[in-house]
């Protein structure tokens, strides 16, 4: 099932994608599955983002590719930090490049979308936990992160987090391709079995640090060959089996 939210009528409106049309829920929310209302085209609504995540969870040096690209050694247990919400942007909007902070990295990304209440669950039960998965871009300013010690400011500016274009709950995440282009152009290639720590793992780890709610984010590493952005680039995340998140780049020159 994929799931979707839009923008209809100017309220949001959450639902299963069939084909060209969105079968609404009773109400913007992942709690009520069950469709209640009559199909709305997908032509005639706005993408929001699938879902409203109270937290952003990030993982990283989670691909073994990425942790050589950036000369780190492998991590002997996830590396997480948190992205505020507000940092969230649907398909199809503009990541806005903040003046004065130099280069803005792309970085395409799987995450976990949470579908119910997790604390302290088992690796083994941690499927049980997850909704779905989307794609994900954690978009950073990399000079403010490679001189701060906290990653923060480098990851936390408006816009930063564009995920979607919905969510995929019939999908299993272990050995999916995914790639991240600019422009048309592929940077980044690489499949989810070279990630270091599995998403089970990554929900029972961070469960046991913090309390996950439904709609909660886990946005589990990005492979090789990140990259730079520059206005009227456009960006792109695809992973098989979800789809694609596309968005334009605008703001200052970076430099």
């Amino acid at each position: 099932m994929r799931i979707a939210r839009f923008l209809v009528e100017g309220r949001p409106v959450a639902g299963r994608l069939e084909g060209s049309h969105l079968l609404p829920f009773p109400e913007d929310s992942l709690e009520d599955l069950r469709e209640a209302a009559p199909p709305v085209r997908v032509g005639q609504a706005t993408f929001l983002t699938p879902c409203r995540p109270g937290k952003i969870v990030a993982v990283g040096l989670n691909y073994r590719d990425h942790a050589r690209e950036r000369g780190k050694s492998l991590p002997s247990e996830p590396l997480i930090f948190l992205k505020p919400p507000s940092a969230v942007l649907a398909h199809g909007e503009s990541i806005l490049l903040p003046a004065g902070v130099g280069r803005v990295d792309h970085e395409a990304e799987m995450a976990i979308v949470i579908g119910r209440k997790a604390r302290h669950v088992a690796e083994a039960e941690a499927a049980a936990a997850i909704l779905g998965y989307t794609c994900f871009n954690d978009v950073t300013a990399r000079e403010l992160q490679d001189r701060e010690i906290q990653f923060t400011r480098a990851k936390g500016f408006d816009t930063f987090a564009p995920f979607g274009p919905w969510i995929e709950t019939d999908l299993d995440p272990s050995d999916l391709a995914i790639t991240g282009s600019v422009n048309g152009r592929i940077r980044q290639s690489s499949r989810t079995r070279e990630l270091i720590f599995s998403p089970a793992f990554l929900v029972a780890f961070i469960s046991r640090v913090m309390t996950l709610f439904p709609g909660d984010l886990i946005a589990t590493g990005t492979p090789a060959g990140i990259g730079p952005l520059a206005p009227g680039d456009r960006v792109e995340v695809t992973i098989a089996g979800i789809g694609t998140l596309s968005n334009s780049v605008a703001g200052p020159a970076v430099g």
